[in-house]
C-alpha cells in the first residue's frame, strides 16, 4: 500500500512539474502598437530589448502590485507606458518613412530602435 501511495505521489509531482514549465501562455491584453497575436517569444524579446536599449526594468512601465508583486501588463496606470506607444510609433514611422522598414520582413533590420537615442538610459541622451 504504501509503495502505492509513494508512486501516485511521485507521479502527481511530476505531472505538477510539468505542468508548471509549459505554463499557458496568456494573450497579453491592451496591445494598442504590438499585433494582438504577438508570440509569448516574440513579445519577450521586444520587453527585454526595451530593458536593454532603457536601461529599466519591467516596473519602469508596468504596474506592479506593492505586495504581491505581480505586474498587471494591461493596466495604462503609468504614463511612460503612454510615452512608449508614442516612441514606437515615431520609430516605427522614421523606419519605414526613411529606410523602407518593412516589419512583415524577418531579415529587416530597423535602422532607428530606442537605443539610437537613448543609449541605456530611461531619458534620451544625444
Amino acid at each position: 500500500m504504501k509503495k502505492i501511495l509513494v508512486i501516485f505521489l511521485f507521479v502527481v509531482f511530476c505531472l505538477a512539474g510539468i505542468a508548471a514549465i509549459n505554463a499557458p501562455y496568456d494573450k497579453p491584453k491592451n496591445l494598442k502598437i504590438l499585433p494582438k497575436n504577438i508570440s509569448e517569444r516574440a513579445l519577450d524579446s521586444i520587453m527585454e530589448k526595451f530593458n536593454a536599449d532603457l536601461g529599466v526594468n519591467c516596473n519602469f512601465c508596468h504596474k506592479q502590485d506593492k505586495i504581491s508583486q505581480v505586474f498587471d501588463y494591461a493596466s495604462d496606470a503609468k504614463g511612460e507606458k503612454a510615452i512608449t506607444r508614442k516612441m514606437m510609433t515615431m520609430t516605427n514611422d522614421i523606419n519605414k518613412k526613411y529606410f523602407n522598414f518593412n516589419a512583415a520582413d524577418k531579415n529587416a533590420v530597423q535602422a532607428v530602435t530606442c537605443f539610437t537615442c537613448h543609449r541605456n538610459q530611461p531619458t534620451a541622451s544625444y
